[in-house]
């Protein structure tokens, strides 16, 4: 694979600072790419070296934590609820910044639709409906249902900013998720 040029990064690194500073400030409908030029302090032409438009801007920066999210369940397969949750946690807690805007402000439905489909991903293999409580349901009903639940709490979490500690939140999702999938 080859290297990449530094000065690609800082660049690629400064527009995906610039649109979340942007969120912050107003809805993403209403950016620009003359304000994430100002912001990034590089060209208009610099910006669509890089990217489409405003919308592969964004869809590159959430994809880059989806992938991250993704590797982290991969590596940590065989383990239970409650430390996979705790991986998941830690990252949400040292990416606060991006998590918070993405799922508490109202300027980033597409993030939530995005991470609500990933967990479905991650939450269909889990769900057994052939013995137990689940016996009987729906599983599509049931991975639906463990799913938004899980994006629910964490929206509330980045909401209220972070009314408990990460490993807490870990600990209680990881119960639920024990008790809804098997």
């Amino acid at each position: 694979m080859p290297k990449v040029d530094r000065r690609i990064l800082k660049t690629q690194e400064a527009l995906k600072k610039a649109v979340l500073e942007l969120m912050a400030e107003k809805n993403f409908d209403h950016i620009t790419i003359q304000d994430l030029s100002d912001r990034a302090n590089v060209s208009r032409g610099t910006i669509y070296l890089h990217y489409l438009d405003k919308y592969d801007l964004l869809d590159k920066l959430i994809e880059t934590h989806i992938i991250e999210l993704r590797e982290r369940c991969e590596a940590a397969a065989d383990i239970d609820f409650i430390n996979g949750s705790l991986i998941w946690t830690e990252y949400f807690d040292s990416n606060y910044s991006f998590f918070s805007m993405m799922l508490a402000s109202k300027g980033a439905p597409y993030f939530r639709n995005r991470f609500h489909n990933f967990l479905i991903e991650e939450f269909r293999d889990e769900v057994d409906v052939t013995a137990g409580k689940n016996l009987g349901l729906n599983k599509v009903v049931i991975v639906n249902f463990v799913a938004s639940a899980y994006v629910g709490v964490v929206e509330w979490w980045f909401t209220n900013e972070k009314p408990i500690p990460h490993q807490e939140l870990a600990e209680q999702l990881g119960t639920l998720l024990d008790r809804m999938c098997n």
